[in-house]
């Protein structure tokens, strides 16, 4: 075992002791920074403990939900939770917590828990069919290959693929966050995308009649969507369990499957399809309509807001949103502008903290943050482990964040990708037919690290004094990685 597997074994037993133990987990999970437990006793967690944790970055309590943050490794973090869980987990977390009364803050958080639990596993895949589609771009408009070159359309197809098959993907992922079955999931699902529905939602576009026993069927466009899929699973959940409870044994292994097929798909293409489409469009049109009406100060806001909805999770909901506009438009331009300043402008902070401290671990700590935010376009670590402990920073990156996002709308910039902005991943902002947008956009990323950077330093913060670093009661120091090696301590 490496030393790093060791450190991680160690951490995660922490924090597994922290949250009320093994028989306290219900369902985990993870993003690209967190841990997503789902508690059986949320009273169990020691939430002081927990934060004390020499490796943990955060914590963030919601409903039933704890996410614990981790950083960029958080998927080593995850393996070693999932040794410390007893055997046949999976089919224990199937038994479902004790039921609450429904308020309205309840069902907004079930909504964002089910639209972050569905989507975070897929982003990897939209990311990379994206930037592939980026390249073929690239490609393309250098003359590298001729005008339909195969090449270029097998390129273009890779990168399509995850978009085209968006619904089916969805449906797969959202069957296991609603632990309903996968397989029939994915055929519904199936159906949307099937070229012989295309091709009769094409027709019935152009006004032919389409029926199914005699009820009007909308023509509705199902590829690139995620919110037909997402509903249309959640509702599989319960049709499963209705339909399990009514068949006789004997005939379960035939006749359940079929039924739910012949309930559920009709429901689906009638009904649920076209009202989440509806809904779908609505969270668009009303996101784009404001940045229509403000041009670059809707930029500007977003990415003085975008460090706080990060904190709150928030930002997930734009996910859907920027998926359905890249894969229609070819690009985004109001939210993933946005994060250009915000990220880097946390990256440049946490710079001139690494500077001004006089602590050698958060000076190492802002450092690795640092690069974290700059080079990948991943916030998190500087986030949670350097601007939100020290107040000011933060302070300092939201003036920076909105300054930036400002520039960066007036520069028109757009996405061609969804990977957060980084130093790395820039060229997704690159317009091949406009060569200016990679100068706007290197100069946002120059601007964010200059601006936030000096402005922390302007605020200032109140330093954790090198006296105060106590002893951690998890892992020994020998053990613990430099990047996590930091006083959790509470700035005074």
């Amino acid at each position: 075992m490496s030393l790093m597997s060791k450190n991680f074994e160690a951490i995660s037993q922490s924090i597994v002791a922290a949250i009320g133990g093994a028989e306290n987990v219900a369902a985990v999970t993870h993003c690209m920074t967190r841990l997503r437990f789902v508690l059986n006793d949320e009273s169990a967690v020691d939430t002081a403990t927990l934060k004390a944790i020499t490796g943990v970055m955060g914590v963030v309590r919601n409903e039933k939900q704890c996410q614990v943050i981790i950083g960029n490794n958080v998927s080593q973090a995850y393996a070693e939770v999932l040794k410390l869980l007893p055997e046949g987990f999976a089919a224990a977390s199937d038994n479902a917590p004790a039921k609450n009364k429904i308020t309205f803050k309840r069902i907004g958080s079930g909504i964002l828990d089910a639209l972050i639990g569905t989507m975070s596993p897929l982003i990897p895949a939209i990311i990379g069919g994206s930037m592939v589609k980026l390249l073929a771009m690239i490609l393309d408009m250098a003359g590298v290959f001729d005008k339909g070159a195969s090449t270029l359309v097998i390129l273009n197809t890779i990168g399509d693929g995850a978009f085209f098959f968006l619904p089916v993907m969805v449906a797969a992922s959202a069957a296991v966050k609603f632990k309903t079955n996968m397989s029939l999931a994915i055929a519904i699902a199936g159906i949307l995308v099937h070229p012989a529905f295309i091709d009769l939602m094409a027709k019935a576009a152009q006004g032919q009649k389409v029926e199914f026993i005699g009820i009007s069927v909308t023509a509705v466009k199902y590829t690139y969507t995620v919110i037909p899929a997402l509903c249309m699973t959640w509702l599989l959940s319960y049709i499963e369990k209705w339909v399990d409870r009514i068949t006789p044994v004997v005939t379960k292994n035939f006749l359940k499957p079929m039924l739910i097929m012949l309930i559920s798909a009709p429901i689906a293409i009638m009904l649920i399809g076209p009202m989440g489409i509806w809904i779908g469009t609505g969270i668009s049109a009303v996101v784009y309509t404001v940045h229509s009406y403000l041009g670059w100060l809707s930029v500007a806001i977003m990415g003085a807001a975008w460090p706080l909805l990060v904190m709150t999770g928030m930002h997930r909901v734009f996910t859907p949103t920027i998926i359905q506009t890249i894969a229609e438009t070819g690009k985004e331009a109001m939210v993933m502008p946005s994060e250009i300043g915000a990220n880097l402008s946390l990256g440049g902070s946490s710079l001139a903290v690494a500077w001004r401290t006089k602590n050698p671990e958060l000076r190492q700590t802002a450092l690795a943050a640092a690069a974290s935010a700059i080079v990948a376009g991943i916030s998190e670590p500087a986030l949670y482990g350097v601007a939100l402990r020290l107040k000011r920073p933060l302070i300092a990156c939201l003036i920076s964040g909105f300054i930036c996002g400002g520039v960066a709308g007036i520069g028109g910039l757009a996405s061609h990708s969804m990977a957060s902005p980084g130093l790395f991943t820039s060229v997704q902002f690159f317009d091949p037919s406009n060569p200016m947008s990679i100068v706007w956009v290197v100069g946002v990323m120059i601007l964010a690290v200059v601006i936030s950077f000096f402005t922390t330093l302007l605020l200032g913060f109140e330093d954790i004094p090198v006296e105060t670093v106590a002893p951690k009661n998890t892992a020994p120091e020998s053990t613990v990685p430099a990047a996590f090696a930091v006083s959790q301590s509470t700035v005074k």
